[in-house]
């Protein structure tokens, strides 16, 4: 009798625990990890990237990939002027308008232009792209606007280029924005494509002065192509973001204010 007392009595007792303790096993409450906030912070640039290029109207005139892989650059690095983007997509033609001018603040395209690339990198398209001097070849990649000057090639734009080994010679390299003859819809019309420079974003003539103005300064330029070897090397787009969520955001979530199941 006392043995069967016994046993009842323990598994009583062990249905107690059973029951109590159920509920935090179907509902596990979980610290996110530093990899979980980082899925989120992608997840919301994602979002807040195509928001933005709906809203700028972009769609038709920009690639999304071109813009997409520029914001990402934009979101990793610090600019003195945050307003104002130029993306140029050396994956399309010289033939169409592939830089493009953006006005982040008012959320419009400021300028759409032709643009020349370098004479080594290819005819119609630009598909080869170095850092070295003398190659005459464009460099892919994110830059700094600097300050302006007169040169051989009329009012011009120093590039500081910000990507170690991809276009960090461009400055040594004098690859600079400026303005040319053979940067035309009429030399398009005659030859077939635009002229092409030693390796600068080269413009039309007319348009040069107002976009070296525009952009001048401490903007951000991304010179994109659907370019293999840039996307392996490029450390730019390689890195998590940091201006999606707060540090102190994540420092309370991994505190366990805002816990998540």
């Amino acid at each position: 009798m006392k043995k069967t007392i016994a046993i009842i009595g323990l598994t009583s007792l062990a249905g107690f625990y059973a029951i109590f303790s159920k509920p935090n096993q179907l509902k596990p409450q979980t610290i996110p990890t530093a990899q979980h906030v980082d899925s989120l912070k992608e997840d919301e640039s994602e979002s807040s990237i195509v928001k933005l290029y709906k809203e700028i109207a972009l769609e038709g005139k920009l690639k999304f990939e071109a813009f997409e892989m520029a914001m990402k650059g934009y979101q990793n690095m610090s600019f003195k002027n945050k307003d104002i983007i130029t993306v140029i997509d050396f994956s399309l033609p010289s033939t169409e308008k592939r830089m493009a001018v953006i006005d982040l603040k008012n959320k419009k395209m400021l300028f759409h232009t032709i643009v020349s690339h370098g004479r080594n990198s290819g005819e119609k398209y630009a598909t080869s792209f170095s850092n070295s001097h003398g190659s005459h070849q464009s460099s892919l990649g994110f830059y700094k606007t600097s300050n302006t000057y007169q040169g051989g090639n009329g009012y011009s734009l120093v590039l500081d280029g910000l990507e170690k080994g991809i276009n960090d010679q461009a400055k040594p390299r004098a690859v600079v924005v400026h303005g040319a003859d053979y940067c035309s819809q009429s030399i398009i019309n005659s030859t077939g494509r635009l002229g092409r420079s030693y390796g600068c974003p080269a413009l039309p003539r007319d348009l040069a002065k107002p976009i070296i103005n525009t952009i001048k300064d401490g903007t951000m330029l991304f010179i994109y192509a659907e370019n293999k070897t840039y996307l392996a090397q490029s450390k730019v787009l390689k890195a998590k973001p940091t201006t999606l969520i707060a540090q102190k955001d994540i420092a309370e979530i991994q505190a366990g204010q805002g816990v998540m199941n």
